[in-house]
């Protein structure tokens, strides 16, 4: 898929600082069809300066500027401008590896009925490491996300799902789109190698997440695609009485964090189906 074009999407939002090593890894690319849209969100550090630096270096950058959306935001606005058949979303301060493109797109011509391909992932920055993410499924994906935000994707299915929800203001933008274009069936793919760096912070948008923020956005997702969380997590009768007999039959665990995070979601997706349900009814 050489002559396939790809639009590598990367808004920025004060980071300014960071961007010489994201454009790079995008300039280092073996897969050489691609433009990279760079949407300055609003910054008041010297992004625009930055971006029309590359701009010069290589046509196949581009720059635009629009007044603070959130993240969500400048990813549809670039998105609404790229011309490529294939998208890929890159934060700016973070990199991907050189034949992460390739890879991607040579498991789309072989399997032409996968909706997302996406790799294995490193951090690095104040923690560094393999990002140890489980192997996706659709059941666990109406749990969480496993999948980060760089993952590559057509955009007509973009186009499909009306793009990135504007209401994830908070975060998790990218588990709201991966639900959107998954829900109804389609293929995911890991490929085996690491073609992701992320790069980590304590002032992440996630890392400063309140517990409030989150109650807020997965009550968003719930009511925007209760019957995939139906689907994949049971009725809410079916999920009240899994958790009564999950409490009793594991005491013990329940001194376990992750187990008791685990069963929280759990009850607040299913209570959050059941409100929706019950004032629809009502």
């Amino acid at each position: 898929m050489q002559n396939t074009k790809i639009s590598i999407i990367v808004p920025c939002y004060n980071q300014a600082m960071y961007l010489v090593d994201c454009m790079q890894s995008i300039l280092n690319q073996t897969h050489t069809h691609w433009e990279c849209i760079i949407v300055n969100d609003g910054s008041s550090d010297d992004t625009e300066a930055r971006a029309q630096e590359w701009c010069k270096k290589d046509d196949r950058f581009t720059y635009y500027f629009k007044e603070n959306g959130g993240l969500s935001s400048a990813r549809n606005y670039g998105i609404q401008n790229a011309i490529g058949t294939f998208i890929l979303p890159l934060d700016a301060d973070d990199m991907i590896a050189p034949n992460y493109i390739a890879l991607a797109l040579e498991k789309f011509n072989v399997q032409p009925d996968l909706k997302l391909v996406y790799c294995k992932a490193k951090k690095f920055g104040e923690v560094n490491g393999m990002w140890q993410l489980p192997d996706f499924s659709p059941s666990l994906l109406a749990r969480r996300n496993m999948i980060f935000c760089s993952a590559i994707y057509r955009k007509q299915d973009w186009e499909c799902v009306n793009g990135y929800d504007e209401n994830m203001i908070y975060g998790w933008e990218d588990w709201e789109f991966w639900v959107a274009i998954l829900k109804d069936g389609g293929n995911v793919f890991c490929l085996d190698e690491v073609g992701f760096y992320y790069r980590t912070s304590k002032k992440s948008m996630v890392n400063q997440m309140s517990d409030e923020h989150k109650k807020y956005l997965q009550s968003f997702m719930c009511q925007k695609h209760p019957s995939f969380f139906i689907q994949h997590l049971g009725s809410p009768i079916q999920l009240s009485e899994t958790i009564e007999s999950i409490t009793k039959e594991n005491k013990n665990k329940l001194k376990s964090e992750k187990f008791v995070i685990d069963l929280f979601c759990k009850t607040f997706l299913g209570f959050t189906i059941f409100g929706l349900y019950k004032s629809k009814k009502d």
